[in-house]
């Protein structure tokens, strides 16, 4: 066995999943372990336990990279917690006045977040021409007069042309020197109001982003590992620490992207349904060319629409811990102590599919007197997963269903719609090899003339390319690897001249280490 390891971590809302990979993505060790209050403490509790489970001593210190996923940002933003007060500055006046930035946020987590906002001279129109000139001076005044931890600079139709929000970058670093800023035209797509609350919520997930990379560092340096470490996107391709600190916004739905991308993987099907079942939900997604199938609907996060690609994914309210009897409430992390089949006196749909035959896990026999109702528990469970995956398929039925996650068990070993299920090795852990195994990534949107917009056209098309593959190589890709894996042109409507919108993404393989 040689060569450098390299770890996998996901942490879920009920499980903290880790694997151990070689060189040659083999599995070397695995570990579940509940996924804590201080979801830090479950991520070092999931380490040590995959790192003790490496077959040989002294193997752990040959890990050279560590990737993780993780519902850190998710949470922040959920339970209002942890995040950053940010000036939010939009470039749109005299054409967006109407519509105040943050307008339509929940009020405790504008209170929480919004240090002020203000709405400046400048944006674009579609075809890139200025709506007015940026208004230098109001942008000066209104960074020298409103303290924040970070900055959100958003400006009309950007995509088509980002020199303000690059300029107005340029002035908060000669006037206030060092402090973060994120422009939307590098978050977000076409879509002002939405575009700009994801700048807003990535701006103020900056502090999040450094307290759980600074944990990840010192849990690996506890240990006495030297590793490079990742955190995973949303479309299930991994960035650099460096780039996470830029746009922790990112890593939202990095959960659901790594169980696809380890599905993929563990089972050697591309283009299939996946069913993850974990300890409270069953999420479902779709496999196109071994990436998720994108959501091409705004994303509510918290409360707040964004328009950031996340993976097209439909949850339903199934899991492990499902309480019976109590739809859609669950156990969580503390199966292991109320499930029947470990001793406790909470019916769960694990003691469900126990006492269906399904499974083999616990301590205890299920009741007696809990069959009857168990089994009716198990087929309005099969009613639910039968309607969730006609619902993704959108009506078709020559697709393989993908089982994994550590609840995968629950699932039927035939389920109407799909032309048969799949259990892969290691399905349990499918979303910690998602995360192991998957390529740096990048993509950029902008707009550009329909076809027949001559050597212009083929220009821009050919600059958006080089954009999307410098940022992947900015994600740590190697630089000889990336390839062009999406470009999609999206018509848009009621233009005086045809254009579309083009979105292109690159992957590849991480750079090599030196040495």
């Amino acid at each position: 066995m040689r060569g450098a390891l390299r770890v996998g971590i996901d942490v879920g809302g009920t499980n903290t999943d880790a694997v151990v990979l070689d060189d040659d993505d083999r599995v070397l060790a695995a570990a579940k372990r509940p996924t804590s209050p201080d979801v830090t403490e479950g991520l070092r509790a999931a380490l040590d336990a995959v790192l003790a489970e490496l077959p040989e001593p002294g193997l752990e210190k040959r890990v050279k990279r560590v990737m993780l996923g993780t519902t850190h940002a998710t949470n922040a933003i959920l339970e209002r917690r942890a995040l950053g007060r940010v000036a939010v500055l939009r470039l749109g006046a005299p054409a967006t006045t109407s519509v105040p930035p943050l307008s339509e946020w929940p009020d405790d987590l504008r209170e929480t977040v919004a240090a002020g906002t203000a709405i400046v001279r400048g944006g674009y129109f579609v075809d890139g021409r200025e709506i007015a000139p940026l208004d230098v001076d109001a942008v000066r005044r209104f960074v020298a007069a409103t303290p924040a931890d970070a900055i959100a600079v958003t400006g009309v139709f950007s995509p088509a042309s980002a020199d303000q929000e690059n300029r107005v970058a340029e002035i908060i670093r000669a006037e206030i020197g060092d402090v973060p800023v994120s422009l939307s035209h590098e978050i977000g797509s076409l879509g002002l109001l939405e575009r700009e609350n994801a700048t807003v919520l990535n701006a103020a997930l900056y502090g999040v982003a450094r307290d759980v990379t600074g944990a990840l560092r010192e849990a690996l340096a506890a240990r006495g590992l030297e590793a490079e470490t990742y955190f995973a996107q949303n479309d299930g391709t991994l960035m650099a620490v460096d780039y996470a600190a830029r746009y922790p916004v990112l890593t939202i739905g990095s959960g659901p992207a790594n169980s696809l991308r380890g599905a993929a993987y563990l089972s050697g099907v591309t283009d299939a349904i996946v069913a993850d079942v974990g300890g409270t939900s069953t999420d479902l997604g779709v496999l196109a060319g071994g990436f998720p199938r994108e959501s091409a609907a705004a994303v509510e996060i918290g409360g707040v629409a964004t328009n950031f690609r996340m993976p097209d994914i439909l949850s339903i309210a199934l899991g492990g811990g499902t309480i019976v009897g109590a739809w859609p409430r669950s156990v969580g992390y503390r199966i292991g102590a109320e499930a029947l089949v470990f001793g406790g006196s909470t019916p769960t749909m694990t003691d469900a599919a126990v006492a269906a035959g399904r499974g083999d896990v616990g301590t205890h026999p299920v009741p007696e007197e809990w069959r009857d109702r168990l089994a009716r528990a198990v087929r309005r469970a099969d009613e639910a997963v039968a309607d969730a995956v006609d619902r993704v398929t959108l009506g078709r039925v020559d697709r393989p269903l993908v089982a994994v996650g550590g609840g995968a068990f629950l699932l039927a070993e035939k389920v109407p719609g799909v032309r048969e299920v799949v259990r892969p090795a290691h399905a349990e852990v499918a979303n910690a090899v998602g995360a192991a195994i998957a390529l740096a990534g990048g993509r950029f949107e902008t707009i550009v003339p329909a076809s027949g917009g001559g050597s212009s056209r083929a220009t821009l098309i050919g600059n958006a390319k080089e954009e999307a593959a410098a940022r992947a190589v900015a994600a740590g890709a190697d630089p000889a690897s990336v390839q062009i894996v999406e470009l999609s042109e999206i018509p848009l409507s009621y233009l005086p001249e045809p254009a579309v919108r083009l979105h292109v993404k690159a992957a590849g393989p991480l750079a090599r280490q030196a040495g």
